[in-house]
């Protein structure tokens, strides 16, 4: 339970944290950045990984100036690129595990591979097609599972790719230089944590909406079976 809160103040208060990450290992921040956003995509066990607002505060710390040493906290010129490759490394790296296990994991229920999510997903490929990859990114746990789902048999590698280069690249540079632009600004440093909770929110909205729209769904045509 400690460990949960703690999780949870690192993700409503991330730019704190992230700034004492700077002071206290400097460039390693940015390998520590890549395998975050690296691994919330590419490893199917961890779609809780605050994606989003992550982007969004190193956006922000890339505008703010460095006490020390005069320039800024984090280089957004080295951060956008980086961040675009390790999401789509993630990405690969998960179609490619799909691709590997196959249908297999959708005759089985694994410890750690919800099947819910991945019925949720392929439901996803049906309406949206190969436009879900880029949808997705903006998606948390949708994105994570979206290019497993992909690489399970959904779609082809060539297809897949295309997709996937242009959703890492919307996704990474859209919220970076959100906060890059955006994150400075008066009224949002003094209310960041409200912030980080309106990312979430907005962030979380299209599965909720889904999931309510299916309860309601699903009650309506009891109702008219009754």
């Amino acid at each position: 339970m400690e460990l949960l809160k703690h999780f949870f103040d690192i993700v409503l208060h991330l730019d704190v944290h992230l700034k004492l990450l700077v002071h206290d290992y400097g460039n390693l921040t940015y390998l520590i950045l890549f395998l975050i956003i690296f691994t919330e995509t590419g490893v199917i066990v961890f779609p809780f990984l605050p994606g989003d607002s992550l982007l969004f505060v190193a956006g922000t710390l890339a505008a703010q100036p460095n006490p020390e040493t005069g320039h800024s906290l984090l280089n957004v010129v080295i951060l956008i690129p980086l961040l675009m490759a390790a999401a789509f490394i993630g990405d690969n790296l998960n179609y490619f595990v799909g691709d590997y296990l196959g249908p297999r994991v959708f005759r089985e229920d694994y410890k750690f591979l919800n099947r819910k999510y991945l019925d949720q997903t392929q439901a996803f490929y049906a309406k949206h097609g190969g436009k879900t990859i880029i949808m997705a990114r903006f998606v948390p746990i949708v994105r994570t599972f979206a290019p497993f789902v992909a690489g399970v048999g959904t779609m082809t590698y060539r297809f897949f790719v295309t997709y996937s280069v242009a959703g890492a690249a919307l996704w990474v540079i859209s919220l970076t230089l959100a906060g890059y632009f955006f994150g400075n600004i008066e009224w949002v440093q003094k209310n960041f944590t409200l912030v980080i909770y309106g990312i979430i929110l907005v962030s979380v909205l299209p599965p909720l909406w889904s999931f309510l729209k299916g309860k309601l769904g699903s009650k309506s045509q009891l109702t008219i079976n009754n």
